[in-house]
C-alpha cells in the first residue's frame, strides 16, 4: 500500500525549499564572493565544494517538489512519476559528508548547509512514500 502525503504538506514543504533556494541565491550574490576571499587558500577550496553541494541538494529537491506540484495538478500520474527517472536525485553528492569540518566555513554558509541537509533528507523520505518504499 502506497501512503500519500497531504497536498497541504507538500506545499508547506515547497514553499521552504523556495525560500531556502532564495536565501542561498541571496546569500551568494551578496556575500558569497567575499566570504571566500576571506578565507585560508585551504579552506576555501572546501567552500566552493559545499556551494556546489548546496546547489545541488537545492536544485535536485526543487525539481522533485515541482514534479509532486505536477501530479497534484493531475499533469502527471502517481504511476508516472515511481519510474526511477522522477525518483529525488544527487544523494551520493548531497548527502556525502564534508571533507572538512563545516564550522570551518563562514557561519551563514554552515547554517544553510544544515538546513538544506535536514530539508534534502525530509524530501528523502518522502520520495520513499511517493514510490511505495517503506522509510
Amino acid at each position: 500500500m502506497t501512503r500519500k502525503a497531504p497536498t497541504a504538506f507538500f506545499g508547506r514543504t515547497f514553499d521552504e525549499a523556495m525560500a531556502l533556494t532564495r536565501e542561498a541565491r541571496d546569500y551568494l550574490r551578496d556575500y558569497g564572493e567575499e566570504e571566500s576571499r576571506e578565507l585560508a587558500i585551504e579552506i576555501s577550496a572546501h567552500f566552493s565544494v559545499e556551494i556546489m553541494r548546496l546547489t545541488s541538494r537545492l536544485t535536485n529537491m526543487m525539481a522533485w517538489l515541482l514534479v509532486q506540484r505536477a501530479v497534484h495538478q493531475g499533469e502527471l500520474s502517481r504511476e508516472e512519476v515511481r519510474e526511477d527517472s522522477w525518483r529525488l536525485g544527487g544523494s551520493e553528492i548531497c548527502l556525502k559528508e564534508s571533507a572538512i569540518d563545516p564550522e570551518q566555513l563562514p557561519p551563514y554558509l554552515c547554517d544553510l548547509m544544515r538546513r538544506s541537509e535536514r530539508l534534502y533528507r525530509r524530501i528523502a523520505r518522502l520520495d520513499g512514500m511517493v514510490a511505495g518504499e517503506s522509510s
